[in-house]
């Protein structure tokens, strides 16, 4: 019996082992396949990875392409990522694109500091933003950078002028609302110095008012000559800032000397004037007389832009008056002249003339 029992538990024992060794076998075996799929899932989720990658790229660039038409680009791209997941893949591959640096602009600035950026020309189209003393937003173009034309003193109703260096300003800050710097033409005659983002980094120049934009999305639009000193030939919509200054002592703004301009149709009934060449915008004319003690504060033509209504009383008399102009800086200018003088059609009353 007890040789039997011997028998009985070596069976047991070698059945066991049999057992064991298949359960090691079955498990090599199937390691085995499993991490051949486990590979192959790999290989095909980083084909998938890449696809995906490839054709957020594709995307991100048609986006961008898009982006000079297309204002709410930036808000579509902010709204996209934060429904969109992020990879780490994903993450990787845009961040070597220059979508990932690109602002609300539509152009890549290299740096924060230096004004250096790439796709200058194409700032995306955007409402200007008011600021203390000036704006920012679109600096585009209305002349021709080659030939370089002088203003034909566009809505400010200059007449043709020898000025190079003059731009339009934006009416509206958001559309319609006309709450931009040209005010009924009240900037007329001022000037901004502007400067703006190019791939050599910050290019500035200094110009004089003498058009309103056209532009629902215009901040600053430059006429041949300013445009070109900041865009070279790659003519477009690029970002930059401006702040109005004073026009004295600026090269390239003054078309001829300070005059009070009659406008064409006037008479001893009627008569509108305006300040050509002034040293800023004008603020304020008041007309105060010498041989009377009347004074008169003109007001600015509702209708016709940048000039100014001059009383009756004034146009009908031969009596000498103080003519003081206002600017938004600098001194005041002040001629002296006769009532009737300002009745005559297009006279055009220089300063230097009309100081004694």
């Amino acid at each position: 019996m007890r040789n039997l029992a011997l028998v009985f538990c070596f069976s047991a024992l070698v059945s066991a082992g049999i057992v064991a060794c298949g359960d090691d076998a079955s498990a090599s075996a199937a390691d085995t396949p499993l991490s051949e799929s486990s590979l192959l899932s790999s290989s095909s989720a980083d084909d998938s990875a890449g696809a995906k990658s490839s054709s957020s790229e594709k995307t991100s660039s048609e986006s961008k392409l898009s982006s000079s038409t297309e204002p709410g680009f930036s808000e579509n791209v902010a709204k996209s990522s934060e429904s969109a997941p992020v990879s780490s893949s994903s993450v990787a591959s845009e961040a070597s694109s220059s979508s990932v640096a690109q602002t609300s602009s539509g152009s890549t600035p290299t740096s924060s500091d230096d004004g250096k950026c790439t796709n200058c020309d194409s700032f995306t189209a955007a409402d200007p933003e008011l600021t203390e003393n000036g704006g920012k937003g679109s600096v585009t173009t209305y002349g021709s950078i080659t030939a370089k034309e002088t203003s034909l003193g566009g809505a400010c109703n200059y007449g043709q002028t020898n000025i190079q260096y003059y731009a339009a300003i934006h009416v509206n800050v958001s559309p319609g609302d006309e709450k931009g710097p040209w005010n009924g033409g009240a900037a007329c005659g001022g000037c901004v110095h502007v400067k703006a983002r190019t791939p050599d980094g910050w290019k500035e120049v200094t110009v004089r008012i003498t058009d309103r934009c056209p532009d629902a999305n215009c901040g600053v639009d430059l006429g041949g000559a300013p445009a070109s000193d900041i865009m070279g030939i790659q003519v477009g919509r690029y970002s930059g800032e401006w702040e109005f200054v004073s026009c004295e002592g600026v090269e390239g703004v003054w078309g001829d000397s300070t005059s009070i301009w009659v406008k064409e149709g006037a008479s001893e009934f009627w008569s509108i004037i305006q300040v050509r060449n002034p040293k800023d915008m004008v603020k304020s004319i008041t007309i105060y007389g010498v041989d009377t003690r009347d004074a008169h504060e003109l007001e600015m033509v509702v209708g016709t832009e940048n000039f100014w209504t001059v009383p009756k009383a004034v146009l009908q008399t031969d009596n000498r008056y103080r003519v003081v102009v206002k600017y938004r800086t600098g001194t005041d200018d002040e001629w002296k002249i006769k009532g009737s003088d300002l009745a005559e059609p297009e006279a055009n009353l220089y300063l230097y003339e009309h100081r004694d």
